[in-house]
């Protein structure tokens, strides 16, 4: 502080610090760390977005993020959030039967995400509720699975930006061969953000990432106990 004029009091805030002990970046991939679709990996390997998505959900809780690296010596990620005073874990609640994430009836269900950790999770969750789950890494996979599978397919989860053929494109794909499925995209980005003007369509949704387990429950149960547009499903 200057001479004469009292400390700046700063905001409570909680800070978060990873770090490894990998290769490390150069400043000149540093600078372009957080920029979306920006990625260092070979074509098909990644889409860029990680970062750019950790980024977006930081200053939107009105936090900062910074990394710190050089090459040969790692990096290390520095979240700082604000924090709230007084406020106490919430309890977690099971969805009861009958309530907007009731359990599934059976329902085949077709997840396309390229993402082996998300893919797994959902695939958990969606089992655990009594969906039938066909499971793929990317939009090429999941019509591949669509080709072979002679019952019904009621819903296809899926991410919209993947390496390869994109969420959207497999949908419009797979509905020219199964109209009646309903689909429920999912992203680190918002609809309007990646130009996704069929989200409200009937028939169709979108939810954004991170999501919790009960959200995904109830916009699944949600679009499959809507009518769905007539046809083969």
């Amino acid at each position: 502080p200057e001479p004469g004029r009292p400390a700046r009091k700063l905001a409570p805030a909680v800070a978060l610090e990873v770090s490894d002990s990998g290769e490390g970046m150069e400043q000149d991939v540093l600078s372009r760390v957080f920029e979306p679709f920006f990625t260092t990996k070979p074509k098909g390997k990644g889409t860029g977005l990680g970062l750019s998505v950790v980024f977006g959900i930081v200053k939107q809780s009105g936090g900062d993020i910074q990394v710190e690296s050089g090459k040969g010596r790692g990096t290390t990620f520095t979240i700082r959030l604000p924090a709230v005073p007084g406020v106490k874990p919430l309890p977690q609640v099971k969805p009861a039967v009958g309530s907007a994430a009731g359990p599934g009836r059976g329902e085949t269900v077709l997840l396309a995400e390229d993402d082996k950790r998300v893919r797994s999770i959902c695939r958990s969750i969606l089992a655990s509720h009594g969906y039938t789950v066909l499971a793929a890494s990317s939009g090429e996979e999941a019509l591949a699975l669509a080709g072979r599978h002679d019952g019904l397919i009621h819903l296809l989860v899926t991410d919209i930006v993947m390496p390869g053929l994109s969420g959207r494109e497999a949908a419009n794909r797979l509905l020219a061969a199964r109209p009646g499925t309903r689909v429920l995209y999912i992203s680190g980005y918002t609809g309007d953000d990646l130009g996704v003007a069929d989200t409200s369509a009937a028939g169709r949704g979108f939810l954004a990432k991170p999501f919790t387990r009960e959200a995904f429950l109830v916009k699944v149960r949600a679009l499959l106990d809507a009518q769905a547009p007539a046809g083969r499903t």
